[in-house]
C-alpha cells in the first residue's frame, strides 16, 4: 500500500507524484474510450487499489470524473471547460503551420485528435477562394474507420488493438466506399503504412476525397489531412500534397513539444 507521505512526494524536478496520479487515471479513463471499473483502471494505471480509491474520490467531488450507474468510472463534465480552452490553445498553436500548407496546397487543411474511440476534428484553414461546406467541422466527431485521419492514426496501432477499437464502435456505412470489413480495415492500414499517408475516397463524404498524415511525436494521437472535391483531388495532387503535410505536421508537433501540450479531452459541437 503505497503511504500518502509517498503520493505527495516531490517527483523528478519539482513534481508532485498524486498530483501525476490523478492526471494518469484521468488520461487512462480517456485511452479506455471514456469509462472504466475501478479494478481495470488500477490495472492500466498501474496503481494500487487503494492508492486509486482515494484519489478517485478527489476527482469525484471536484467533479472531473463521475461514477456511473454501473459503478464504472467515466471522465466527468468539469473536465468540458478546460477541453474546451486546451481544444482552442492547440488550434492557435497548429495554424501558423496550416495556413502555410493551405497557401501552398490551396484546398482546406484539418487537424483532428483521436479521443478515446473517436476521431474528434480540432482545426481546419480553409483557402478564401475555395471555400466549401465539409463533413470536418471543428468540433465534428465521427469513427475512425470513415476517415483519412483515422487511418493515418490507426496505422501505427497493433492490428489486436485497431481490431478491439473497431468491435467497440462497429464500423457504421455511411457512403457506398465506407470500409465495414474488419479484415479489409487492417488491409487499408498495411497500405497506409506502406505509402506514408492515409486515403479517404469518398468514404465518409460522397464526392470529397482526404489524405492525411500522423502528426509524429504530438502529446496525443493526432494526424493533419487536406480535403477537397474528387475533382479537385487527383492522384497528382494527392502525391504533391503528402511533403507539404508532412512538413506542416512536423511543425506543429515541434510547436505542441516546446509548450509541453497536455493530452486534452477535445469538446465537441454542442
Amino acid at each position: 500500500m503505497v503511504s500518502e507521505v509517498d503520493e505527495a512526494a516531490p517527483r523528478g524536478a519539482g513534481g508532485v507524484q498524486s498530483l501525476d496520479r490523478a492526471f494518469t487515471i484521468l488520461e487512462t479513463i480517456a485511452e479506455a474510450g471514456g469509462a472504466l471499473g475501478v479494478s481495470q483502471l488500477a490495472d492500466r494505471a498501474g496503481m494500487p487499489l487503494a492508492t486509486i480509491h482515494r484519489l478517485l474520490r478527489t476527482l469525484v467531488d471536484l467533479g472531473y470524473v463521475r461514477q456511473e450507474p454501473s459503478r464504472q468510472y467515466s471522465l466527468g463534465p468539469r473536465l468540458m471547460r478546460l477541453a474546451d480552452a486546451s481544444a482552442k490553445r492547440i488550434a492557435a498553436w497548429a495554424r501558423p503551420a496550416m495556413t502555410e500548407a493551405v497557401a501552398a496546397l490551396g484546398e482546406s487543411v484539418n487537424l483532428a485528435v483521436l479521443e478515446g474511440d473517436e476521431i474528434v476534428y480540432v482545426a481546419q484553414v480553409q483557402p478564401s477562394h475555395h471555400f466549401m461546406r465539409m463533413f470536418t467541422e471543428v468540433g465534428r466527431r465521427t469513427f475512425p474507420h470513415s476517415t483519412a485521419v483515422g487511418k493515418a492514426i490507426l496505422a501505427h496501432r497493433p492490428d489486436a488493438e485497431v481490431l478491439a477499437l473497431l468491435a467497440r464502435t462497429g464500423m457504421a456505412r455511411y457512403t457506398a466506399h465506407t470500409l465495414t470489413d474488419p479484415a479489409a480495415f487492417l488491409a487499408a492500414l498495411a497500405e497506409t503504412r506502406d505509402r506514408g499517408h492515409a486515403l479517404d475516397e469518398g468514404e465518409q463524404e460522397i464526392g470529397v476525397r482526404c489524405v492525411a498524415v500522423v502528426v509524429a511525436g504530438a502529446p496525443q494521437p493526432m494526424a493533419l489531412s487536406m480535403s477537397g472535391p474528387l475533382p479537385r483531388m487527383g492522384d497528382e495532387v494527392v502525391r504533391g500534397a503528402v511533403p507539404v503535410l508532412e512538413l506542416a505536421a512536423a511543425r506543429i508537433a515541434a510547436e505542441l513539444g516546446r509548450v509541453g501540450t497536455p493530452v486534452v479531452q477535445a469538446r465537441g459541437p454542442t
